[in-house]
């Protein structure tokens, strides 16, 4: 007599009970295995994307640019060009990551297909963002953005992820619905002086003046606060923390890494347009919002004992960088463009690479990863690569990249903001050193069994460190200009 009829035998009710969780099992099976093609399937789409987007790069020169489509509705210029290519390529290392976790990972596999679904439509949604030459279509198609990546928010493995895919959605909801404010503010600043507008990028400054108008300083404003809100400046910086942690490892690099670009070319498009108007306004702005960020950033990772909140605190930190930078412009525009490509593949690293602690140790709290080197080596090391590339230390191109904001902050006699970003940034590089090195080399608190480790989970981080490196070495010259071209384009 077998075990299992043993069993039933001594308690009639297993033997119902057994034959359940062999009927469940053999169900899971049978639909993971209807369903190991979609995961080869989204990496195949990726890479196809990929190479559109870089054959698009090396075929259409910047002198051929810009070029409109769709009755001039979409736009291929230098800032869509530019982020059309990294996020692609990040998309293809989340892509190739989501692949090699998936066969090993049960619970990803059994929803694959609606994940694939919605990382495509999302990506799709943010490529035509990335085009769109319509203030209008670019605000409906970040807040559609929002509507695709809610689901996935919701597949986190928080107390309540639901909860935090709804705030989430909220959030974006009040930050856009404040934007949309300010493209009624320029309406009406428009139709006061019987002018009509056109919300179309390369159109709308024909509606501007030069003359002190307070309608048109109101949309301004909003349009910037709202979108601020989208990059995690604060005030309304406080869905980002949450959602960034709550949401699966996949779903937190799209966030950091992909939709925050779609709302930092809505922040370039304002500034293209608003180029010699309120140049003063737009850069008080800017400077406050930055100055906040930078201190709450700075305030929280000190507390912070969670690690994938630390990063997500960080980001806020680097959305008030950036928010400095281009107060200033001028010399510090090519130094705040190379810092928003260098972050969306130092965002990647860190979150994809949490992921494999999170997998493994099963928290996200500090304190029972000490030791994670001596654990997990190679996750270790690229952690702590993206840690030393997130904290702006050479070779990596955010450390050129803060060098060059610095200094046009300091050719623009602003010493108050090159003071204030030096102290936040010394303030956070100690606090994130004192929470995170020795979780990394300290003496491991817990014995905990590591799952072998594919090497195709390792390319897109390779990648990511490769990009990185060369980035703050050796440029190619047609990146170098390309980066040149945005830099021009937003007043530097």
């Amino acid at each position: 007599m077998t075990a299992t009829s043993s069993i039933a035998n001594q308690n009639p009710a297993a033997s119902p009970a057994v034959a359940a969780a062999k009927h469940s099992t053999s169900v899971a099976e049978e639909f993971i295995h209807g369903t190991h093609w979609v995961s080869p399937a989204l990496v195949s789409l990726a890479l196809v994307m990929w190479l559109a987007a870089m054959g698009v790069f090396l075929t259409h020169p910047l002198t051929e640019l810009p070029l409109y489509f769709a009755r001039r509705y979409l736009v291929l210029d230098a800032t869509s060009l530019l982020f059309i290519v990294v996020i692609n390529t990040v998309f293809l290392g989340i892509c190739v990551y989501l692949y090699s976790r998936e066969r090993h990972t049960p619970t990803l596999a059994r929803d694959i297909r609606s994940r694939a679904a919605l990382m495509l439509l999302f990506m799709a949604v943010i490529n035509i963002g990335l085009m769109a030459n319509h203030l209008v279509l670019l605000w409906a198609l970040i807040e559609v953005s929002t509507l695709c990546a809610a689901p996935l928010v919701a597949r986190g493995d928080a107390t309540n992820p639901r909860a935090v895919a709804w705030r989430y959605m909220l959030y974006s909801a009040m930050t856009l619905a404040i934007t949309f404010l300010g493209f009624m503010a320029l309406t009406q600043s428009a139709h006061l002086r019987g002018v009509e507008v056109s919300f179309m990028v390369d159109r709308l400054g024909e509606s501007l003046t030069r003359e002190p108008d307070g309608w048109q300083r109101l949309g301004l404003s909003f349009m910037l606060f709202g979108l601020g809100g989208k990059l995690g400046l604060a005030p309304l910086y406080g869905w980002l923390p949450e959602t960034y942690e709550a949401a699966p490892t996949t779903t937190s690099a799209l966030l950091a890494s992909v939709q925050f670009n779609v709302s930092v070319v809505a922040v370039f498009r304002i500034l293209q347009i608003f180029h010699g108007f309120e140049a003063g306004f737009v850069s008080q702005e800017l400077l406050v919002m930055g100055y906040i960020s930078l201190v709450v950033a700075a305030v929280q990772i000190m507390a912070s004992t969670n690690y994938k909140r630390l990063i997500a605190y960080a980001c806020v930190s680097s959305s008030g960088v950036i928010a400095l930078g281009l107060s200033v412009g001028k010399a510090a525009a090519y130094g705040v463009v190379l810092y928003i490509v260098s972050n969306a593949f130092v965002k990647s690293l860190l979150f994809l690479t949490a992921g494999r602690m999170r997998a493994v140790y099963g928290t996200n709290e500090v304190g029972p990863l000490s030791g994670v080197i001596r654990t997990l080596p190679l996750a270790g090391s690229l952690f702590t690569l993206g840690i030393f590339a997130l904290l702006g230390f050479p070779p990596f191109a955010s450390f050129l990249a803060e060098m060059l904001i610095l200094s046009g902050i300091v050719q623009a006699g602003n010493l108050l903001a090159f003071t204030l970003m030096c102290v936040m940034l010394t303030v956070i590089f100690v606090a994130t050193g004192r929470t995170v090195f020795p979780m990394l080399w300290g003496a491991p608190k817990v014995t905990v069994t590591a799952p072998p480790q594919s090497w195709v989970t390792l390319l897109p981080k390779l990648g990511f460190v490769a990009v990185l490196v060369m980035l703050g070495t050796y440029t190619p010259e047609p990146l170098t200009d390309l980066l040149r071209a945005v830099a021009v384009s937003i007043g530097g």
